[in-house]
C-alpha cells in the first residue's frame, strides 16, 4: 500500500487539473490588454490582444474589422468627402449643426502617416492613395469621435476623429485609422491611450512582425532617392528662403511656358489654395525635355533655387532631361497631360493688402496673398486702366485701379486676328485679366501673356 500511495496521489491531481479548469470556448477572442482604466471600450468594440512577432507572422488578423464603433458615449456622424489631404487628414461634409461652415477637417486619431503635403517621405504617397481608395469606393462612411466631443488636434484646426466606411450597403463598418497600421502605412501616434487603443497596438505589432511598407526595410518604389529634397509646392512656396541654394524635387501643372520658362502651380486640398514658382529652363533641353515642359502637362521638377536678381523674386533653375537614363531621380518627367490652370478669383483690394494665415510645418504664419499667389493663375476683374506705358521691346505696362486698390498689369505683345494689339487702346478702359502673378520692381503684378487674358467691357 505505502508503494502504490506516490501514483495514486499524482492520479488524482491529473484528474483535478483536467476535470475541476473551466473548458474554454475554442472561438472566444484572447482577453485584450488594457492600457487604460478609465477609457476601457464597451465590450462590444474590444479587439483581440495584441499578438507576438512569431503568432503575427504566421496569421494574420485582420484588425480593421474586429473592432465595432462604440456605444452612445462617442458623439458619431455619418459624412461624406470635400477633399483629400493625405493619408490621416480629409475634409468631410457635415451638417451646419455640427460646424456652422459645413466642413469638418478630420485628422485621424491615434495614427501618423509619412508625409505628402510638405517634406515628402516614404510610403507618403502610398498612404495617401490608400485612404483616397477606400473612401472614394465606400458605400457610407461614418466618424466618430473618442469621447463625447468633437476635440481639436494639436493646431487647433482639425478635429480628431476615427473613420469607419463600408465597402458595401450590406457590409460591416471597418476602421480606416486601424486599417492604415495594420498595412505598415503609418506609425502609431498615442495609439494605446486611446478607445481603440488595444487593437491599435496589435495591428501594428502585426504590420513590423510581416514586415510591411514602412516597416518591410524595402526602399519606396514611388519615392525618389535622389539628391535633391522631396516636397510640395506648397512647403516650398511657404518656406522658400530657407530652400535658397537647395537642389528641390516637386509636381506641379504647367501652365504658361515662354521666355525660356515655365510657370507651375499646385491645389493643396488643406488650404484650399493653389502654389506655384517660376522654372528657367535656358537653352539646354533636348525636344523630349521642351515636350514635358508643355503647357497642360503634370510633370516632376528637379532643379535648384535661387533669388533671380532682375526679376526680384525666386525661381528654380538647372532644369534637365537625359533621355537614355529616363528613371534618373534628377530628370524632368511627364506624370500626365490635359490639366487646366488655376485662373482663382481675387479682388484688387485683396491682391494690394490682404493676408492670411497658414499652417506649415513649422507652425502657422501670416502671409501676403500676393506672395502666396506668386507664381500661380489668377483672374481679376473690373480693373480700370489710369496709364500706359509702352516700352521699345512691346511690352507694355498698365497702371489700373478698382475699389480705391490700385494693381499694375503687364502686357506681352499681343495679337488679334493675327494683327499686333495698340495697348495704348486701353486708357480709360474697364478689363479683366486672365493672368500670373509675378514680380516687376521689387512688387506684385498680374502677368498677361495672350490676348485672351484681356476682355474689355
Amino acid at each position: 500500500m505505502k508503494k502504490l500511495a506516490p501514483a495514486l496521489a499524482l492520479i488524482i491531481l491529473a484528474l483535478c487539473i483536467f476535470g475541476c479548469t473551466p473548458q474554454k470556448d475554442k472561438d472566444a477572442l484572447p482577453t485584450p490588454v488594457q492600457t487604460d482604466a478609465a477609457q476601457t471600450p464597451p465590450v462590444s468594440s474590444m479587439p483581440e490582444a495584441a499578438p507576438s512577432p512569431a503568432a503575427a507572422a504566421s496569421e494574420s488578423i485582420d484588425y480593421a474589422a474586429s473592432v465595432k464603433p462604440s456605444g452612445a458615449d462617442t458623439a458619431k456622424q455619418e459624412v461624406t468627402v470635400k477633399s483629400f489631404v493625405d493619408g490621416d487628414t480629409v475634409h468631410f461634409l457635415v451638417p451646419e449643426s455640427i460646424m456652422p461652415s459645413g466642413v469638418l477637417k478630420a485628422r485621424f486619431i491615434g495614427i501618423d502617416t509619412p508625409e505628402s503635403t510638405g517634406k515628402i517621405e516614404e510610403y507618403g504617397k502610398a498612404a495617401s492613395e490608400f485612404t483616397k481608395e477606400k473612401l472614394s469606393r465606400a458605400h457610407s462612411i461614418m466618424i466618430e469621435s473618442d469621447d463625447g466631443n468633437w476635440d481639436f488636434d494639436s493646431t487647433g484646426g482639425r478635429y480628431l476623429v476615427w473613420v469607419w466606411y463600408k465597402a458595401e450597403k450590406a457590409g460591416e463598418y471597418r476602421n480606416l485609422n486601424i486599417e492604415l497600421l495594420q498595412n505598415g502605412l503609418a506609425r502609431a501616434y498615442s495609439s494605446a491611450n486611446n478607445r481603440y487603443g488595444s487593437a491599435c497596438t496589435a495591428a501594428i505589432n502585426q504590420a513590423k512582425a510581416n514586415k510591411l511598407n514602412l516597416y518591410s526595410g524595402e526602399k519606396d518604389p514611388d519615392f525618389y532617392y535622389g539628391d535633391a529634397v522631396e516636397l510640395t509646392l506648397k512647403e516650398l512656396r511657404c518656406s522658400i528662403e530657407s530652400y535658397n541654394g537647395k537642389k528641390v524635387a516637386f509636381e506641379g501643372v504647367i501652365t504658361i511656358n515662354s521666355g525660356n520658362g515655365v510657370f507651375i502651380e499646385d491645389y493643396d486640398a488643406e488650404t484650399d489654395r493653389y502654389y506655384g514658382i517660376s522654372a528657367y529652363y535656358g537653352y539646354g533641353l533636348s525636344g523630349a525635355g521642351l515636350d514635358i515642359l508643355s503647357v497642360g502637362n503634370r510633370a516632376r521638377i528637379v532643379g535648384t533655387v535661387q533669388y533671380y536678381e532682375a526679376g526680384g523674386c525666386y525661381q528654380v533653375s538647372g532644369l534637365s532631361y537625359r533621355q537614355m537614363k529616363p528613371d534618373d531621380p534628377n530628370n524632368l518627367q511627364k506624370l500626365s497631360e490635359g490639366n487646366a490652370a488655376g485662373y482663382v478669383s481675387i479682388s484688387a483690394d485683396d491682391f494690394a493688402s490682404a493676408m492670411v494665415s497658414i499652417e506649415t510645418e513649422a507652425g502657422a504664419a501670416e502671409y501676403k496673398l500676393s506672395d502666396i499667389a506668386m507664381n500661380t493663375t489668377v483672374e481679376m476683374d473690373g480693373l480700370t486702366v489710369q496709364s500706359v506705358y509702352v516700352a521699345e521691346n512691346g511690352c507694355a505696362t498698365l497702371s489700373c485701379t478698382a475699389d480705391d486698390a490700385e494693381v499694375t498689369v503687364r502686357l506681352e505683345p499681343l495679337k488679334v486676328n493675327g494683327e499686333a494689339f495698340d495697348p495704348n487702346t486701353l486708357s480709360g478702359k474697364t478689363i479683366d485679366v486672365r493672368a500670373a502673378v509675378d514680380m516687376y520692381d521689387n512688387a506684385p503684378q498680374l502677368h498677361v501673356f495672350t490676348a485672351e487674358g484681356i476682355s474689355i467691357h
